[in-house]
């Protein structure tokens, strides 16, 4: 059941100039991957669309990388977390009285090529205050043109996931950071074990884990903290059947390094430094 009012929008990894090689091993893991989008902001992207939220791979072309300097000092990896907002403009007010507030709200597009027509997807986003949230891009995502995102012919994926059910944080102060999180959800933090926070949101939750906690999970594929305060250290996604997936990793055995439990499979890019554990449900 969802403590917070809000929903998860979608997660974001930053493959910076690799867009094209990103695009082509995620299609290899059995993700449906949508065209390339461009941005009137001057980055490009390619979408995993799921039922109510979705996978972003946001790169840069070389030409745009002085345009984007932002996203090329960004890390490599996990790098975004987004929320969905009926109204930016309320959102950043609520930012505002809880002294979170980064950029104002901001409006773009890109074109969408349709059977018949090129239509553009609009959106609003609102930044969270990167002092808070160091982990990477905190925001929240107003849809002007949900209908052309969220298609038909790009939610069903080979590898048969369904769902963006969890980002998992990794911080040095794992008790402090759930609570900043919550703080901006509006939600309730629920510790599960030491180390182990929780915040549920309307359609997925947000986990906290101390970095011994991390790193007793994930072993050797965890990704390193280093001298960072906190990081975005896996994505969970659930899948209707974990053999999908198990299938097409042994295909990847150079690119991908795994371990499978019973019930999930833990999947490290190292290319894009980049954990997804995928769970069957």
């Amino acid at each position: 059941m969802s403590d917070s009012k809000f929903e998860l929008d979608h997660v974001v990894i930053n493959v910076r100039v690799d867009i094209d090689e990103a695009a082509k091993i995620f299609g290899q893991l059995g993700f449906t991957v949508t065209p390339k989008g461009y941005h009137t902001l001057g980055s490009v992207n390619h979408l995993a669309m799921f039922d109510t939220n979705y996978l972003e791979l946001i790169g840069v072309p070389e030409e745009n990388q002085k345009k984007r300097a932002d996203m090329m000092v960004t890390p490599l990896g996990i790098d975004g977390l987004v929320f969905k907002s009926e109204d930016v403009d309320e959102t950043y007010k609520l930012l505002q009285s809880l002294n979170m507030d980064g950029d104002p709200p901001k409006a773009f597009s890109r074109p969408v090529a349709l059977e018949n027509s090129v239509e553009d997807a609009r959106f609003r986003t609102v930044t969270v205050k990167s002092a808070v949230f160091p982990a990477g891009r905190v925001y929240f995502c107003e849809h002007g043109t949900p209908e052309l995102v969220w298609r038909p012919e790009w939610q069903d994926h080979v590898n048969q996931t369904v769902h963006a059910e969890e980002m998992v944080i990794v911080s040095q102060n794992a008790e402090r950071t759930a609570e900043d999180y919550a703080k901006l959800t509006q939600g309730e933090v629920q510790q599960s074990g030491l180390g182990s926070y929780h915040i549920n949101l309307i359609n997925s939750r947000l986990t906290v884990y101390s970095t011994d906690m991390y790193a007793g999970k994930y072993g050797d594929l965890a990704t390193s903290i280093g001298d960072r305060s906190t990081i975005f250290g896996a994505l969970r996604f659930i899948v209707s059947d974990l053999s999908a997936i198990k299938n097409l990793v042994l295909n990847l055995s150079t690119q991908v390094a795994s371990v499978e439990h019973d019930q999930s499979l833990y999947v490290r890019l190292n290319a894009f430094d980049t954990l997804i554990e995928f769970i069957e449900r």
